[in-house]
C-alpha cells in the first residue's frame, strides 16, 4: 500500500499543533489491544461493540461469529468504523479507521492471521483455519474474518489537540 496523504485539519486543532505522522498512527494501530467497531443495523440504528483486531500490511483484520449482530449488519452494509485509543483528556492518541469490511477466505492469509492473533495476545486467542474461515479449537462453527482496507484514518491527539487526516 502506498503511504496516505496526511493533512492537519486546523479547524479542530490547536493553533500550534502539527499533524500526526503516518508511522506514529500505524504504530498505534499495530499495538492497540482493543478496538470498537461501529456497524449499522438493517433498520438504520447504529451498533457499537468492542473487539480485538490485527493491523497487518496496512489492513485492519477482525473476526466475529456468524450469528453476532456485527456479522448480521455486515451482510447488508459493509461500511464500518473501527476506533481505538484512550479515555484520557490530557494525553493520548485516538485513531478511527473508516472503510468497508470484506470477508477473507484465502487459507494462506487466514493461517498468517491466525498466527498473528496468537502472537499478539500471547496465546490467549487461538484459531484453527478450515474451509475459508477461523474455527475455535474443537468447534465446527465458522468464525468469519474480515479485512478493512482504510479509505480514511483520523488521528486525534489530546493535550496538544490535533486532528490529522490520512487519506488513501
Amino acid at each position: 500500500m502506498t503511504r496516505p496523504v496526511t493533512t492537519l485539519d486546523q479547524r479542530f486543532s490547536d493553533p500550534a499543533a502539527t499533524a500526526i505522522g503516518w508511522d506514529e498512527t500505524s504504530k498505534a494501530l499495530e499495538s492497540a489491544g482493543l478496538f470498537w467497531i461501529s456497524t449499522v443495523r438493517a433498520d438504520g440504528r447504529p451498533h457499537v461493540t468492542p473487539l480485538v483486531a490485527v493491523w497487518a500490511d496496512s489492513v485492519l483484520y477482525f473476526c466475529t461469529g456468524e450469528a453476532e449482530q456485527k456479522a448480521i449488519n455486515l451482510s447488508a452494509n459493509p461500511h464500518v468504523v473501527l476506533t481505538t485509543g484512550c479515555n484520557g483528556w490530557e494525553a493520548g492518541l485516538d485513531v478511527m479507521v473508516e472503510g468497508d469490511a470484506v470477508q477473507v477466505s484465502d487459507e494462506d492469509t487466514l493461517k498468517r492471521l491466525a498466527t498473528a492473533w496468537t502472537t499478539k495476545w500471547d496465546g490467549r486467542w487461538h484459531f484453527e483455519v478450515r474451509d475459508g474461515s477461523f474455527r475455535n479449537p474443537g468447534s465446527e462453527s465458522p468464525v468469519p474474518v474480515f479485512a478493512v482496507a482504510p479509505a480514511k484514518i483520523l488521528a486525534f491527539t489530546k493535550g496538544t489537540f490535533s486532528h490529522t487526516r490520512h487519506v488513501f
